[in-house]
Formats: structure tokens, sequence, C-alpha cells
């Protein structure tokens, strides 16, 4: 992944000696859910249709910390809900980080400078913010006025504090290129943020918006034109180079839905953060317990027009480790930030 050095140190090691244990499957990074409760309701989101009782539940802290130590993983990624409504979130990303995992606090901004002064820069914590768009789009996808505006100064008053701030932004079948290409050169030019997330928005079962998910070609399509004029090479994309490749319909893999898997308050779920076929309490058997092959495009009609960097990404990251020219290339990119 295009990541800071010492980061993508830490993670090349990590696969190292993943390899030389011979394991075949392992966690890159786990997906945190500590809360479903949000304070937005956004049109594409498949993730806080539950009950009023179980909005109300907050994962202990000790929870949390035990199920990223469990399964090894090197990198968190906290999400929801929205992580800052959550009492202690800022002593689970405490005890994470002083572990030396790396953590990327998900949210949406609209607490962000009112919970700052809870948390301390450190190179292994980083907010993610989300932001789908300038704020005309992005303040119609979250339902509300003013978001947008909130969320850009949050990330100024973040990065100001020498806070490393990243985004994450997902796309629909609304976007063109245009679209794409105005919002992330204001996050990567303007804003000035870490590094940028991309991602094509799935289909969420339970998301109240059923009409503006992409398809494969459309997404093909989509990311190639985005990126052509030199575009990917100058954004700071957190991603490893194949899976750009893979958005634009250069290279096809096939899922690796167990290499990110999805911790909430029901425990372990299968198969993916994306997708909930169940849950299991511990994570050896989220993995030596799901049938991994009946899942990925070709195989699981829910999966036909998937291309989320949730499953996409591992797959990508482990054949650059398998490849000396990719390897090289990844290298270059971390080095130089070139992202050809």
């Amino acid at each position: 992944m295009a990541m800071p050095l010492r980061q993508s140190i830490k993670v090349a090691t990590y696969l190292a000696e993943q390899k030389l244990r011979k394991r075949d499957k392992f966690p890159l990074i786990v997906e945190l859910e500590p809360l479903f409760a949000c304070n937005l309701k956004c049109e594409g989101c498949g993730k806080i249709q539950h009950p009023a009782g179980v909005l109300k539940q907050r994962m202990p802290v000790a929870q949390a910390v035990g199920a990223v130590l469990e399964s090894g993983a090197p990198m968190v990624s906290i999400a929801g809900g929205e992580p800052l409504m959550h009492p202690q979130i800022d002593e689970i990303a405490r005890q994470l980080v002083a572990r030396k995992k790396y953590v990327f606090l998900c949210t949406n901004a609209m607490l962000l400078r009112k919970k700052m002064d809870r948390f301390k820069p450190s190179p292994y914590f980083a907010f993610a913010v989300h932001i789908d768009g300038l704020r005309e789009r992005h303040d119609e996808s979250v339902a509300k006025e003013g978001v947008f505006d909130e969320a850009v100064e949050a990330i100024k008053e973040a990065k100001r504090r020498g806070f490393r701030v990243t985004t994450n932004s997902t796309f629909f079948n609304t976007d063109t290129p245009q679209t794409i290409i105005e919002v992330l050169n204001f996050l990567n030019d303007d804003l000035k943020v870490d590094e940028m997330m991309i991602s094509p928005a799935y289909a969420y079962e339970k998301a109240p918006d059923q009409e503006h998910f992409l398809g494969v070609e459309q997404t093909r399509e989509l990311f190639r034109k985005a990126f052509a004029g030199g575009n990917r090479r100058r954004w700071r994309l957190n991603h490893s180079p194949l899976f750009l490749d893979f958005l634009e319909g250069k290279v096809d893999f096939p899922c690796t839905a167990w290499a990110i898997p999805n911790y909430s308050l029901f425990g372990w779920q299968r198969p993916c953060y994306l997708m909930s076929d169940g849950y299991v309490p511990t994570y050896r058997e989220l993995i030596e317990e799901t049938d991994w092959d009946k899942y990925g495009r070709g195989k699981d009609p829910r999966c036909a027009n998937c291309m989320a960097h949730c499953g996409y990404e591992p797959t990508a990251v482990l054949a650059t480790m398998g490849s000396l020219r990719e390897s090289l290339r990844a290298m270059r990119e971390t080095v130089s930030g070139n992202r050809e």
C-alpha cells in the first residue's frame, strides 16, 4: 500500500513472518465496530439499521482491544456507526497504539473538533475522515447540510495539531470522472491530507438507497477515466498499485475476504465487513469454520458487482508480495510517491 515507510516496513515484515509460518490465512487489518449508533443517516450505509436496544450498546475497551490482539493483525480500522460517539473510544485507540498497532479511526468528523483533545498525535494513529464529494454531493450523500464544511474545518484543525489525517471516499453511479477528479484534487492539493482511500460503493441489502450502486464495468470505466492524464500518479492514494490496476480493469483478482475480518458487538462477522452470514465468538472459528471458497464474483450473487477494497486490496497486496517486479514497483511508490 502507499503508506509511510515505517508502516510499510512493519506490514512487509508481518507478511514475511506469515509466509515463514506457512499460514495460508491471516489478517492484514481488522475492521473493528465498537458500536452501531451514528449521528448521520447516509443513503448508502447498511450498518446502522438495527433495533434501538442494539444501537444503545457500546463495546467494552477490553473486548475491543482483546479482539484485535486475538487476530494478530498489524492494523486496525475503527468504524461503526460513528466511533466518536463511543465514550471510551480514546482509550481503545490509546491501548492499541501502545501495542504499536496502526490505528485508523474512521469518522464523519461531526464530533471531531469537539473530541480531538482526547487524542494525541502518533505515527501509529490517524483520523480517517469520510468525504464522498465536494459540498453539494457530500451533504446529499449523508442527507444533511453543513456536514462537508464541518469535516473540512475538522481536517484543517487536526492537521494543524500534527495528526495524521487520511480520507475515505465512496463512489456511486451518480459520480462521473469529473466529480471524482474534483474531490480528490481538493483533498490532495487544497487540504493536503496524508493519504486518500477510494472504493466503489457496495450494495448493502439494508441500505436505504438501492438504485445507485456501480456495476463492474461501470466501475472500471469510471476509474479508468478519472485516473487519466497523470492523476493517479499525482494523488496520494492509500492503495497498492495492483489494486488501482484492478479498479481500472487492467487486472482481475479473486476476493480475499479473510484478510480484512470484521469484529462488532455481535462477534466476528462471516464472511466480511459487507455481508452478514452469521457471527462467531472467536477469530479461530471465523477462519477455520467459514467456507471461504463459496464467496466471490461468479460464486455468490451478492458478490457479483463488488470491487470494494476490503475484498480485493488484500489480494493485490499478496500478489505484490509474491512478485519481485510488483514488490519493486510498490517500493518505488512508497519511497518516491510514483503511482504509475
